[in-house]
């Protein structure tokens, strides 16, 4: 994909055919400052809810703020890469560079994993609600999100930082990041990685939402869970799997199943000019589709957590229930008030009857 810093050299690229990708590099930049306007402003809004609004926590929120963290890692770096795509020169230095590539990877498979945790913490509930009591704890929630961490490092930040760098030919004196790696190390490493990532980051991730969102929908269907549940939420449970799906669908199936080409053509698996033209047209559309997840992720939390809008609703049933009291309370003083003037009146005349 598109990795590690280099300082280029007049060296000429192996491959003969022509590359078609220049458009790349405009590209990048317009979506990369629109998923950072976008993606900071949503996400700093969900962390601020799950932080200081929302009162009550359970395991889906835990997720979900993993998921937001992991947002917020990638975006606060997308303007190095906007920087870099505008100049197509690096001046952070490698480490940077090393760094914003590992994020990358961390966000796009932290994303689909924490995803999948959502899709079937919500399987559990609903398929299996009584013998899941004991798994579907807050601790346990922890626990997985940990392990998804460590995994998710573990793939990327070797991905990223212990791979050699490449040379490129384009201007002299500049630093390149984000940008190939030659064929050799295509075939000695990164074949491998790409084996790793998209079984277990992708294929593994997309087969569990796939599963659990049918079971969920199956039995949504049995007669005992609609009385049970009623219409109203029936619907938003299938609100909710289909704005998940989606989302997990647009933004992360294009770039994987593109990447699986793309390896099999910088490890000359796949031949011809033609071939390696449409996958390197595709890659960075593919790509700018996979950073944009971190917009969409926010709407997954508002129509996935039902706790954010049950919290949301407490809060107003509380603010018109202190409402009504404090006009009560005010009617009721307004009334004895009056009933107290009256009585005042009242004795003041009855007062002077009696004095006449």
């Amino acid at each position: 994909p598109h990795y590690t810093t280099t300082h280029v050299t007049n060296s000429a690229a192996n491959n003969s055919c022509a590359k078609n990708d220049l458009f790349k590099y405009p590209l990048y930049s317009t979506v990369f400052s629109i998923v950072f306007v976008v993606g900071l402003i949503t996400n700093v809004v969900a962390i601020y809810i799950f932080s200081c609004s929302l009162k009550m926590r359970n395991e889906t929120t835990t997720y979900m703020i993993n998921l937001v963290v992991s947002d917020l890692l990638f975006v606060f770096t997308l303007p190095l890469r906007v920087f870099y795509f505008i100049n197509r020169n690096w001046p952070f230095g490698r480490t940077f560079c090393k760094l914003s590539v590992s994020l990358f990877y961390t966000n796009m498979y932290g994303s689909m994993l924490f995803l999948t945790c959502i899709s079937v913490d919500r399987f559990l509930a609903i398929v299996h609600p009584f013998r899941s009591r004991t798994l579907r704890t807050k601790r346990n929630a922890k626990i997985v999100c940990i392990a998804v961490w460590v995994l998710v490092l573990s793939g990327s930040i070797p991905t990223g930082f212990l791979l050699e760098t490449t040379s490129n030919s384009t201007k002299e004196n500049a630093t390149f990041c984000f940008e190939n790696f030659s064929s050799k190390q295509w075939k000695s490493h990164l074949s491998k990685v790409v084996i790793f990532i998209e079984t277990v980051g992708f294929l593994i991730p997309l087969l569990l939402n796939v599963f659990c969102s049918i079971m969920v929908l199956q039995t949504l269907r049995r007669p005992q869970t609609i009385s049970r549940g009623g219409n109203m939420n029936k619907k938003k449970i299938l609100r909710m799997i289909i704005v998940h799906l989606s989302i997990f669908c647009f933004c992360f199936i294009p770039y994987n199943v593109n990447l699986v080409f793309y390896a099999l053509v910088r490890t000359k698996i796949l031949g011809g000019c033609d071939v390696e033209s449409v996958v390197r047209t595709i890659y960075p559309i593919a790509l700018c589709i996979a950073v944009s997840n971190c917009c969409f992720d926010p709407i997954v939390y508002y129509f996935t957590s039902e706790t954010i809008q049950n919290s949301f609703k407490r809060k107003s049933q509380v603010n018109n229930y202190y409402d009504s009291k404090f006009s009560e309370v005010l009617q009721s003083e307004a009334t004895s008030n009056l009933q107290c003037s009256l009585s005042h009146i009242k004795a003041k005349v009855f007062h002077r009857e009696s004095s006449v």
